[in-house]
């Protein structure tokens, strides 16, 4: 029990005498612990009987030699890999599961997780193609593929990897122009930063693997932000004439269509009209010809006098009798212009009412003559 302990009476913990008042003797409590280990044993021990056997010193160093043997068992969890250093240089990989290695010091054991995707975000001020400052932020993902050489071949693999990702990001973003890294090309300069990033990383045997690329944002400094907003609406505003344009051509086009077909078949029915009419007009001037070589005077004369009655038939016409004498007479001209003017719009109506004009002789008498019916042409 504790030495200050209530009912204790003050008695060494150890040999239940008397305690003594002061620092307890090391060499005495060394001599008593040897003794017992002696006596469990067996052994027996000289001078005093207080020096530890033979058999205690066995027993001491199996139960030690036990302990160092089990320090060897590890776990290796799921998705990790064990690696397995002898005097500090690799030796072998253990997959996950329970495994064994010779104790420290001679081989030691680090765990490395291959699944686990770690993120590193990036934010940085770039130049493009044209001399133009973008501000740009990355997310990137990327995993353990190679543990050994994460582990051993390079010092500083995460440091690696941000200056890897800094180098493929200015030239992804160097060798184009600002509109197209701000606008257009963004998954294009993503995917080519994640592919220039994972061959820097091959070169330097880093054994990371590069997932994911994200361009999270990509913008104009804060001076010029205005004025590429206006840029960007000009864009979106040249989209929009270009949408409209393309729906009015759209409905435009089938009707443009439709009226040429409609031309081209009034084109096609004009034109065998005209053949038809032309190939009529060739049959009657052949039969005409035939009845002309029979008897040509009576046919001249009958072609004379259709000929006459088609010029006449539409012209305003006068006629006086001449055996009334020389008597001078006064036409009215002036109506009959605009009655030749009305019979020009009617042309192809026929008219059977007698017209009289009236006539004023020299005498200052006046009279109305008949006028003469005209005959319509056939």
């Amino acid at each position: 029990m504790p030495w200050n302990q209530p009912g204790g009476d003050d008695k060494d913990p150890w040999s239940g005498g008397p305690r003594k008042q002061g620092p307890p003797d090391l060499d005495e409590l060394l001599k008593k612990f040897t003794g017992g280990l002696g006596k469990f044993g067996g052994g027996k021990g000289k001078g005093n009987g207080k020096s530890p056997g033979a058999g205690g010193f066995i027993l001491l160093a199996i139960v030690a030699l036990a302990f160092w043997l089990a320090s060897g068992f590890f776990i290796v969890g799921a998705g990790e890999r064990g690696l397995i250093l002898q005097f500090g240089k690799f030796k072998t990989v253990k997959n996950p599961g329970l495994g064994w290695h010779i104790p420290r010091p001679i081989q030691s054991v680090e765990k490395v997780n291959i699944d686990q995707v770690r993120e590193y975000p990036h934010r940085t001020t770039m130049l493009t193609k044209d001399e133009n400052i973008v501000d740009i932020s990355l997310a990137i993902q990327y995993r353990i593929k190679d543990p050994v050489d994460y582990q051993f071949n390079v010092r500083s693999p995460d440091v690696s990897l941000q200056e890897a990702v800094e180098s493929a990001l200015r030239e992804a973003v160097g060798k184009n122009i600002m509109d197209f890294v701000l606008v257009d090309g963004r998954p294009e300069v993503a995917l080519r930063t994640r592919e220039l990033t994972q061959q820097i990383l091959d070169q330097y045997g880093t054994g990371l693997e590069v997932t994911t690329v994200n361009l999270q944002g990509s913008q104009p400094p804060d001076e010029v932000q205005d004025a590429f907003n206006d840029a960007i609406k000009a864009r979106e505003d040249k989209e929009r004439f270009v949408n409209e344009a393309q729906a009015y051509s759209n409905s435009i086009i089938p009707m443009a269509r439709g009226e040429s077909a409609r031309v081209t078949a009034e084109a096609a029915a004009y034109k065998e009209q005209v053949i038809a009419q032309s190939e009529g007009d060739a049959s009657r001037f052949s039969q005409l010809l035939t009845e002309y070589k029979k008897a040509p005077d009576v046919t001249r004369k009958r072609l004379y006098l259709e000929t006459v009655e088609d010029v006449l038939a539409n012209t305003s016409k006068v006629m006086i009798d001449s055996k009334q004498g020389n008597s001078l007479m006064y036409l009215p001209l002036d109506k009959l212009m605009s009655q030749g003017q009305s019979g020009s719009k009617g042309m192809n109506q026929p008219s059977s009412s007698l017209q009289s004009m009236p006539v004023q002789r020299n005498s200052g008498s006046t009279t109305r003559q008949p006028l003469r019916g005209m005959r319509e042409s056939r």
